[in-house]
């Protein structure tokens, strides 16, 4: 499945005078996030236990996922030599692991789990366009721009398992839609936060989630722009069996602009306070 390799990325065109240490930050958050995707793999094989096709599908999508953080993770040690990226990763595996115990998928049903999973497509290929369009460093602009399109064409691979499963679990547009705004709500959990405190915070700092989460949203939230948010919408949309065309479509996508803007408000003032 993979359409590039690390081989593809244009180092030598790496320019360190374009480089944003704020946005090299949100780096290092997301290659350990992106590199820890054989946990993730493990839970949906266990989940998908009887469709080996699936499981297959999994297996090809982690492959993806690791060559991300890699990419990421590679970029980060040039932007910043201070930054190691194989620690940082150990130190994330150490105080972040999901439950893998489990045989059942946490959302209810299989469908579910797919809806689950075209929403963190929807939200990685819409962060990494933003993260693209918002910084003038070319390398990471290249890797960016390759991971925004694997993610979309993961969104498209899980779309169509989806479809598969509806058939058979006749889930409800309401359910769906349920599952969906519930995911987009975990993005809140401590993911993210502990990415951003084992990259970037110094090795005998205790995690404090809260200040760990409002430093990575508050940098992360300020690159989205109206036409990211347009499209993640659509997506969104779709994955939960609503028409993203039309007046509906429309209403939502105002609405998640306008709450995402107010939110990157909010977070770089509350930021700034603590700061000054």
């Amino acid at each position: 499945m993979k359409t590039w390799t690390l081989d593809d990325i244009p180092w030598s065109q790496f320019a360190p005078s374009k480089v944003d240490p704020e946005v090299t930050k949100l780096v290092k958050a997301a290659a350990l996030v992106e590199r820890n995707a054989a946990d993730y793999t493990t839970y949906l094989k266990n989940v998908f236990h009887a469709d080996p096709s699936f499981q297959s599908l999994a297996d090809e999508w982690q492959e993806e996922e690791v060559q991300h953080g890699d990419a990421l993770g590679l970029w980060a040690e040039r932007a910043d030599p201070t930054f190691d990226y194989k620690s940082a990763f150990q130190r994330f595996r150490d105080g972040y692991r999901i439950n893998l115990e489990t045989g059942e998928s946490i959302r209810g049903s299989l469908t579910g789990e797919l809806i689950a999973r075209c929403i963190v497509e929807t939200g990685t290929s819409s962060y990494y366009s933003a993260l693209r369009d918002g910084t003038e460093e070319p390398v990471l602009q290249y890797i960016c721009n390759r991971i925004a399109g694997d993610e979309f064409r993961h969104y498209k691979l899980f779309y169509t398992a989806l479809q598969d499963y509806l058939d058979k679990e006749q889930i409800p547009t309401w359910r769906r839609l349920l599952v969906a705004m519930g995911r987009i709500r975990e993005s809140e959990d401590d993911e993210l936060s502990f990415a951003w405190h084992a990259a970037n915070a110094p090795a005998d700092t205790p995690y404090d989630r809260a200040q760990a989460s409002l430093a990575y949203g508050a940098r992360a939230f300020s690159f989205y722009r109206p036409l990211h948010v347009e499209r993640a919408s659509n997506m969104v949309l779709k994955a939960a069996g609503i028409r993203p065309g039309g007046l509906v479509g429309a209403a939502v996508g105002k609405i998640m602009w306008s709450f995402i803007s107010r939110r990157a408000k909010k977070l770089d003032a509350e930021l700034k306070r603590q700061v000054a």
